[in-house]
């Protein structure tokens, strides 16, 4: 019981102060469960009004780098499509935004700033709109949404767009590692380990933690099978932009219309007799492979947020709730482990267990982590990148963190009251994993915020 009390303050803290004239009191313990019925018995726009929802999330394509169909697509281009997206389909103002918010890595800081206010011209919106960037690595675009929501949160503004785009045909990190010019950084394990290309330490987490390559190459043809089951479904439709681009023959220079609409990095007939037949990529004796690892890709994404009780105003659909976000710092040389360490502290901010959760989106940046911290999480593999994962799929930086939303959310709302709570995760480069819980939001229950409390806290 006390384990429930406890995630019923934590829960209450998501609704709207009740002033202290209701006959409800709040400020003291005894009467907290009188107080989440007090605030059940109120209409869902005044208990709920100020959720932080999420009303449109879309991406492009996932494309392979350099190979695929956004080869040839700039960065500010792919980053307008979906931008433009959120606006339209929602029949928003361009005007009324307040904010947009970029996730990107690679591209140097300046430059991308000014393609991202570009992409919003391109997208059609007015000068009164600002852009900025962020760049926490891999969560990039899942930082851009939770920065967003709280700033709504904060009263910054009322509306604002989370985004994520990013270009490695364009961009690309040469390795996957970091360069520093300061030479103190090699007197420092930590530090020294933070400019260890990222497939060193996927190599180092299946040592360290006893990941086999058997494991990891049957994580990938899992991955490839469901990506191509997604696809051929045609249920991704209602996530991805088509986007009218064009692609240049190498060698005569033509350029061909095209529009890009599928993820093209995703191999159906992926096996394990196959995947077990390529050479190991960072050490002779390692398990990382091209084929167990994330794809390099092009992509961009984007999330439009407000309050509930703005939403319902202009009546728009709520595709879901934006219920917390978590990041926390790991050993730089088994960066991959984040997951398993951000999972439960933004589980924890939810007021939730991770038991709780009905279906997770969790970065496959390389089989080896993806698998431990699913292992380590004890996590049922039903309910995990159940259309998918960047093995198949692609992982473009910046852009992941906001194609997750997209691909949760619209999961969620699939699946229905049977699928609540959905988590996103990654891990991140230098020894971070972040992680945000999002609730599904087409309906408004007498206690919205969680599944009903029992003695043991579930």
């Amino acid at each position: 019981m006390e384990k429930a009390v406890e995630r019923q303050k934590i829960l209450l803290r998501h609704l709207n102060p009740i002033s202290s004239s209701s006959s409800c009191i709040i400020n003291h313990e005894p009467a907290l469960l009188s107080a989440v019925s007090c605030a059940a018995e109120l209409s869902p726009m005044a208990a709920f009004g100020d959720d932080i929802v999420i009303v449109a999330a879309y991406r492009t394509a996932i494309c392979k780098a350099k190979r695929g169909g956004f080869k040839d697509t700039l960065p500010d281009d792919l980053l307008a499509s979906v931008l433009k997206a959120v606006v339209e389909r929602t029949s928003l103002d361009p005007s009324e935004v307040g904010d947009i918010v970029v996730g990107t890595v690679i591209a140097p800081g300046s430059q991308r700033a000014m393609e991202c206010r570009v992409a919003a011209y391109f997208a059609g919106f007015p000068d009164s709109v600002p852009v900025r960037t962020v760049n926490r690595q891999c969560s990039s675009g899942l930082q851009a949404v939770a920065d967003v929501a709280a700033s709504i949160r904060a009263g910054y503004y009322d509306i604002g767009i989370g985004a994520g785009v990013e270009s490695m045909s364009v961009d690309h990190i040469t390795g996957g590692g970091f360069n520093s010019t300061n030479p103190r950084a090699q007197e420092f394990p930590k530090a020294r380990d933070c400019l260890l290309p990222m497939g060193i330490t996927s190599e180092n987490v299946a040592e360290r933690y006893g990941v086999t390559r058997e494991e990891q190459d049957m994580a990938a043809v899992t991955s490839h099978k469901r990506a191509a089951a997604a696809n051929a479904s045609g249920k991704l439709k209602d996530e991805i932009v088509p986007v009218a681009t064009k692609i240049m023959d190498p060698e005569t220079k033509a350029e061909k219309a095209i529009v890009v609409s599928v993820d093209d990095g995703v191999r159906p007939n992926s096996n394990m007799a196959d995947l077990a037949k390529l050479r190991t990529v960072f050490k002779p004796d390692g398990s990382t492979t091209a084929g167990n690892a994330s794809q390099i890709s092009d992509g961009a994404g984007a999330v439009l947020l407000m309050k509930r009780s703005l939403a319902i105003k202009k009546g728009l659909p709520i595709l879901g709730v934006f219920r917390s976000f978590a990041v926390t710092g790991v050993d730089p040389a088994v960066m991959g482990v984040g997951p398993a360490v951000a999972i439960p502290a933004a589980t924890k901010l939810a007021g939730l267990n991770v038991t709780d959760i009905d279906l997770f989106e969790i970065n496959e940046a390389f089989a080896s982590q993806y698998v431990y911290c699913c292992k380590k999480l004890e996590l049922d593999m039903e309910k995990v990148n159940v259309n998918g994962g960047a093995i198949a799929i692609g992982h473009p930086l910046g852009a992941t963190g906001a194609r997750c939303v997209a691909t949760l959310l619209h999961e969620m709302k699939r699946r229905g009251k049977d699928c609540r709570f959905g988590v996103i995760s990654m891990c991140i480069g230098t020894g971070m994993g972040a992680a945000a819980v999002f609730e599904r939001g087409d309906s408004v229950d007498n206690l919205s915020n969680a599944r009903v409390a029992n003695g043991d806290g579930h």
